[in-house]
Order: C-alpha cells, then structure tokens, then sequence
C-alpha cells in the first residue's frame, strides 16, 4: 500500500492505492457525517459492505451507466441532500466508477457552495484515472462533460479488491485509460509491452494502478485547472474517442479511448508525428485488448469533435497524439479534412476485415 499525494492552489489530495485500503481509510470514516453517492451495479454486489461499513449514513443510488449523466440525476443527488439533512459539515462519498465519480464530485462542489468530497473507486478506469484530479462533470445535449467544475477531492481510496467482480469488458475499459498513459509516460510503455500477455492478469493490473495514478498525480499538480496545456496531454485518443462515444453508444468510454488512440494514432503516422517500431508496438498493445469495429457513417460520428474542449474553434479539431516513447504532440486539422480522414480509416479498417 502507499500513498500519493496531489497538492495543487485548492485542495491537497491524499491518494491510499493498494490492497488494505479500504479496510483501514473508508472504515476510518466512521462516526462522521457522510452523504454516500452509488449506482445501481455497485448497490446490488456490495450493499451488505455499504451498510456496514457507513451504518446510518444517507445513501443515494443511481442507475448505473452513462446516460445517467445528466442534470436531472445532479439535481436529484442535491435535493436527496438537503431532505436528508445534510450541510456542510458532511463529505460526500462517491463510491463506484467514473459516473458516480464525476456527478457526486460535481454535487459535492455545488451543495452549500462546497462540501468534502472522498471518492472510492470501483472500477479499473476510475482507479487508475478518473477519481484522480478534480474533473467533475454531467453531459448536456449529447455533449460529453458540458456542465463541470474542477473539484478536487481530500481523499481517494484505490482498493484492488473490487476489480474481483468486474466483468472482463470493465477490464478492457479501464486498459484504455492504462494505455493511454502508456503512450504518456515512457516507462509505463515499457511495463505494458514487457507485460503485453499479462494485461488482463490481476495482479499485473495492480501492480500498473500506482505508475497510472502517480503520472496523472504529477500533470494536475502542474496544471490543475488545465490552463496551461500540460493537462491537455491527459486527452490523449480523446478527440475521436468522445465523438465515437456519442454517435454509436454501444461501447463504454474505456473502449473509446482505445478507438480513439488507433485512429489518431494513423492520422499521426500520416502526418509524420508517429512511426516505425513505436506506432506498431502501440497498435500492438490495443489490440491485445480489443478489435477495432466496423462503422458505417464515421464522418457523421466525427462531427461531434467539432464540440471538443480543446478546441480553439468548431472549425478546427485538436488531438493529442503519440509521438515517442514518453511524449506526445498536439494535430490540429481543419474539420471537413478530419473527417473525411476518419471516414478513409474506417473504409480501410472495414476492407480489411
């Protein structure tokens, strides 16, 4: 077990990572005022362990999945909230995965101006990225994360034992924040490809979760509020990845950002940023993990990149992109020419099946 500490302007977080940690910090929460924010998935597998372990606390359940993400659940936690009592002398707890992450950290940021905010992952994408540096977030209009706040939480519990009840998919979906950071930090690449038969094993995975943590932990103390462009780098495969994720739905953001990775990966081959045994040892890596679909109507999928963040204007698209070992570069291309390029790589990938 260790702990890595992220101390930015607004909030030091203490991050607990390792086998043990729930046991000895959330266990530690005992007698305090705590609002428990958890979906549907997690309620059912670890009610008897949420009851036990935060007694007569509220808790308030949402149906798991994305498309709960919205203002109206928001507005739902925040009225359970105040009929239960709460003010702000109480942390929220957000327990479960980036879903339950990103909608309770936005509550906690608004109820009464801001109240504590502890998150405890359970799934792998959540452990090893997005309970760590203060994004919070509901989607608006078919937008991804329209409505935010950088918040940052006082603590974050990363136990390893909930991944044992995570289906093979919730794997692979957090693998595709796990090999972005790969493409990031040039020796978590050298761990995935000297481990490239091992990236569904257990224990490789918790011997991966502290370097993904520690990397993200060193970018937000930089840049916590994503102002000056190191954090950029952490949306590595996102561009695409987003806009896939709205269009066609059936997979989860992991997935995506694997998806997204491949093709902004090409499009950086293409344009001399990315090649030779590098590129191949990525493309390698993701697909270890997953098979690239076929999708008809790519081009229509790609239009929604013209709403992404790290956009100047609608008319330009930003991407980060790999580039060598342990550094990345930033492709903007005009909208119309990136996606009649997405629609060439799909047409290709769809040839070659």
């Amino acid at each position: 077990m260790q702990d890595i500490v992220i101390d930015t302007p607004t909030q030091k977080s203490v991050i607990h990572c390792g086998k043990g940690s729930f046991e000895q910090f959330a266990k530690g929460l005992d007698g305090k005022k705590l609002f428990v924010v958890t979906d549907s998935n997690v309620y059912r597998i670890y009610r008897d362990l949420i009851e036990k372990t935060f007694k007569n606390s509220p808790v308030h359940v949402i149906k798991a999945g994305e498309a709960s993400k919205t203002y109206t659940t928001l507005i739902g936690i925040l009225k359970h909230m105040l009929e239960s009592g709460a003010t702000r002398a109480y942390t929220v707890v957000a327990l479960g995965g980036g879903v339950v992450g990103d909608i309770a950290g936005l509550a906690a940021s608004l109820f009464m101006r801001g109240v504590k905010l502890i998150q405890i992952p359970t799934t792998l994408l959540s452990q090893v990225d997005s309970s760590v540096g203060g994004k919070t977030a509901v989607d608006l209009n078919n937008v991804k994360n329209a409505i935010g706040a950088f918040y940052q939480p006082g603590e974050v519990i990363v136990d390893p034992m909930f991944l044992e009840t995570l289906p093979k998919r919730e794997i692979r979906c957090g693998l595709g924040e796990i090999i972005k950071y790969g493409a990031l930090d040039k020796e978590i690449y050298t761990t995935l490809c000297a481990n490239s038969d091992r990236l569904f094993d257990m224990e490789f995975l918790e011997s991966i979760t502290a370097p993904c943590i520690q990397h993200k932990a060193n970018v937000v103390a930089g840049d916590e509020k994503d102002l000056n462009g190191l954090r950029k780098t952490l949306n590595l495969g996102h561009t695409t990845g987003h806009a896939f994720e709205l269009y066609y739905k059936r997979k989860s953001h992991g997935e995506f950002v694997l998806i997204g990775t491949y093709y902004e990966l090409i499009i950086a081959q293409m344009q001399g940023v990315c090649g030779g045994e590098y590129a191949d040892n990525l493309k390698m890596l993701i697909g270890k993990v997953i098979k690239m679909p076929v999708y008809d109507n790519a081009q229509k999928a790609a239009l929604a990149a013209k709403f992404d963040k790290k956009n100047d204007e609608q008319s330009t698209v930003s991407m980060i992109v790999p580039a060598k070992e342990g550094r990345c570069a930033e492709i903007k291309m005009p909208l119309d020419e990136y996606v009649k390029t997405i629609g060439e790589i799909a047409e290709e990938i769809k040839e070659k099946k």
